[in-house]
């Protein structure tokens, strides 16, 4: 059950009760892509760093070990030890972006595994099997993601076969959840809006799905090339459409900055690699912009990342140690900073609901993005 608390302007915050825990949004899900948190964070040690969703992968999962696998572990949770919500993304961004040879037919897509070349036939009911089989919370629709400056043609009959395409899972999905051996027969679907940067395409195609009264709602297809100006400008036109009872979820972003602004044009669920990926590469995030955590400067600095920090890595070592670790190539360095950045994000999530609780979220959004401003711009002049 989704329920609206407030808003401000077109911001949402709300609250999504689940089989498996309450959502409180706008909400950040770290990404466990292979049922793992990369940089060495366990799940126990997730619940330390404010995470409230898991978001893991149908077609990784699906290769390895096997979503059969999982299934006979007990499924995704039990697998990996965590007790919350999980999302599942459907493996369809997966199938267009990893397969360098793929064939698009009304069933489905036939493609070879990124991983050893085995041939694999993935369509709508395939994705929900596989969602069923880890027992994920919720299950995102099986979807083609075009490029966001594709074609218009290519676009429309994407944008149509996608659409029929959630027709089918949403009625697998319901077939799934009626047997005897489902592990989660509570099981929610989120459909994904496309489009490109096509406004009509992307309205028309958020009135259709809009019809079909799914659990939520996912704005696709976007930070795969367009500008931020284009994929916010998608938002402002895009949002009014869906269901504004529903959740609505902006897949694979973003910055700091990019989750502000989105979170002023009514999205609420967000995930990104950002913080995990950054964070393995020695670049965390702060209040005042991001740190290259290599840089000389640090060699000697006897300060956290960021003064303040509750973070477990702020508050037992210094900038001087992590950039040892980092240059040593000790594995160590980069699982602290991935663990500040997960602390970051998630902590901003959570300013970010109280000043929407609070009734002041623009101002609150103003002051986080002119500090991130002020600091990266005191960085590049070198003061």
């Amino acid at each position: 059950m989704y329920e609206l608390l407030k808003k401000e302007g077109r911001a949402k915050r709300a609250r999504l009760t689940t089989v498996h825990g309450v959502i409180e949004t706008p909400v950040f899900m770290n990404v466990g892509t292979a049922a793992a948190i990369k940089g060495g964070i366990s799940s126990p040690e997730l619940v330390g760093l404010k995470t409230q969703v898991e978001l893991c992968n149908t077609y990784h999962l699906h290769v390895r070990p096997g979503d059969k696998v999982v299934k006979a572990m007990g499924g995704v949770r039990k697998f990996m030890n965590w007790q919350g919500p999980v999302l599942t993304d459907s493996g369809g961004f997966q199938v267009f972006s990893l397969a360098t040879l793929r064939k698009i037919k009304e069933e489905g897509v036939t493609f070879r595994s990124h991983i050893d070349g085995h041939k694999i036939f993935m369509g709508p009911e395939e994705s929900m099997q596989i969602q069923s089989n880890l027992g994920s919370t919720i299950a995102m629709a099986f979807d083609e993601c075009p490029n966001a400056l594709a074609e218009r043609e290519y676009v429309t009959a994407s944008v149509d076969r996608t659409t029929r395409w959630l027709v089918r899972c949403k009625e697998e999905m319901k077939r799934l959840n009626s047997l005897p051996d489902t592990l989660n027969p509570h099981q929610m679907l989120f459909g994904i809006n496309q489009g490109a940067i096509y406004d009509d395409i992307r309205i028309r195609h958020a009135k259709e799905i809009a019809e079909l009264d799914l659990d939520g709602y996912a704005v696709g297809g976007l930070a795969v090339g367009e500008t931020h100006e284009q994929m916010y400008h998608v938002l402002d036109e895009v949002v009014p459409y869906l269901p504004d009872n529903k959740p609505t979820y902006l897949m694979g972003v973003g910055t700091p900055q990019n989750i502000l602004e989105s979170v002023e044009r009514g999205v609420d669920f967000f995930d990104c690699v950002y913080p995990s990926r950054n964070g393995r590469h020695g670049h965390v995030y702060t209040n005042h912009g991001h740190l290259n955590m290599f840089n000389a400067k640090y060699e000697t600095d006897p300060a956290p990342i960021e003064e303040g920090c509750g973070c477990p890595t702020c508050r037992n070592f210094s900038r001087a140690y992590i950039r040892h670790l980092l240059k040593a190539n000790e594995m160590l360095g980069m699982r602290l900073c991935v663990q500040h950045n997960l602390w970051f994000y998630n902590t901003m999530m959570e300013e970010i609901r109280d000043s929407l609780d609070e009734g002041n979220f623009t101002e609150y959004k103003k002051r986080k993005l002119a500090g991130i401003e002020e600091g990266e711009k005191s960085r590049r002049t070198g003061n």
